[in-house]
């Protein structure tokens, strides 16, 4: 193995255009049918060594906003210890190649803190391919999408990026075909919602749900980039679940609605809002509108889909 001074790594954060959820299985999961879409609104993780720690694996982590100051309150719930799950990355890779050098792993955050955008999966995709190329350990893709799928259900997809359905509890991919920039708007609240807390709220208000289907009419919208269409597709099965635990979010949904947006919906368990605009020019308009809304407090304008972790 070799080692390098310091590899960075971008990965994207992702909306669900469609997120169907089926009952609760016996490990505790849930069978899905997740349609990812991966947009530019990137974290950035760094790996370099560290002398203070003989043996390999993480001896430290750090954090700092990279959203122009809307993430600043949030990034006070972001763990620096072995409970983030970038450090539990580069721990299970060292586990399993045998690397001997100890990393510090320091994050840049644009991706919502508990926003329902899969930041922190993002950051644990990001540690792989970033502690992979450090150590020169010579994974291939295969071999990193199957550690990321141990680390949890939305880890593998920055790896891959663009757009695709994930199946299972979410790990198993196939890329889906997005024939035009997508142009959304995404508002920020205040705190976060619990993934776990979201997920037994819809237990309790869809006892028995039956097994997620995927829908033809949105893959089919994606592959033409037809852009009123996907918008009309869009549906999130937790959306219900989200909206009980933080009834003001439907405000937010109602203002980017009544701007014109072609599809309002909560991303993944929220709290963050999405909202598919016309174009460029319009998610600017979207945006403006929605951060009237009492539970927004930050808004971000990006487009989708865009490829998944890259060394910088």
């Amino acid at each position: 193995m070799t080692t390098t001074t310091a590899v960075t790594v971008r990965v994207p954060a992702k909306v669900n255009l469609q997120l169907a959820v089926g009952p609760a299985r016996e490990d505790g999961y849930h069978d899905l049918v997740n349609v990812f879409h991966a947009v530019a609104l990137f974290d950035e993780v760094t790996v370099t060594g560290a002398a203070t720690r003989p043996t390999g694996g993480p001896a430290g982590l750090t954090a700092e906003d990279a959203s122009g100051g809307g993430l600043a309150s949030h990034l006070a719930r972001v763990p620096l210890d072995s409970t983030n799950l970038a450090w539990r990355a580069a721990e299970l890779l060292a586990r399993e190649t045998g690397a001997d050098t100890a990393v510090h792993l320091h994050v840049r955050k644009a991706i919502p803190v508990a926003g329902g955008m899969a930041g922190g999966s993002a950051d644990a995709a990001a540690a792989l391919v970033a502690c992979d190329a450090f150590w020169g350990t010579g994974l291939q893709h295969r071999e990193l999408l199957a550690l990321a799928a141990r680390l949890g259900s939305d880890v593998a997809f920055p790896l891959l990026g663009g757009t695709a359905v994930g199946t299972g509890r979410g790990e198993v991919l196939d890329p889906a075909e997005c024939g035009a920039r997508l142009h959304w708007v995404f508002a920020l609240s205040a705190g976060g919602l619990s993934t776990p807390e979201v997920f037994a709220a819809y237990d309790r208000i869809r006892p028995g749900a039956p097994a997620p289907q995927g829908d033809p009419v949105l893959m089919t919208a994606l592959a033409q980039g037809d852009a009123r269409a996907v918008g009309a597709a869009l549906g999130n099965d937790l959306q219900p679940a989200a909206l009980e635990l933080r009834p003001a979010l439907a405000e937010t949904l109602d203002a980017g609605r009544a701007a014109g947006a072609l599809g309002a919906f909560v991303s993944g368990s929220g709290p963050t809002c999405a909202f598919l605009a016309r174009s460029a020019e319009h998610a600017h308009q979207v945006a403006a509108a929605v951060r009237s809304a009492p539970d927004c407090v930050h808004t971000v304008t990006c487009h989708g889909d865009v490829p998944g972790a890259v060394v910088l």
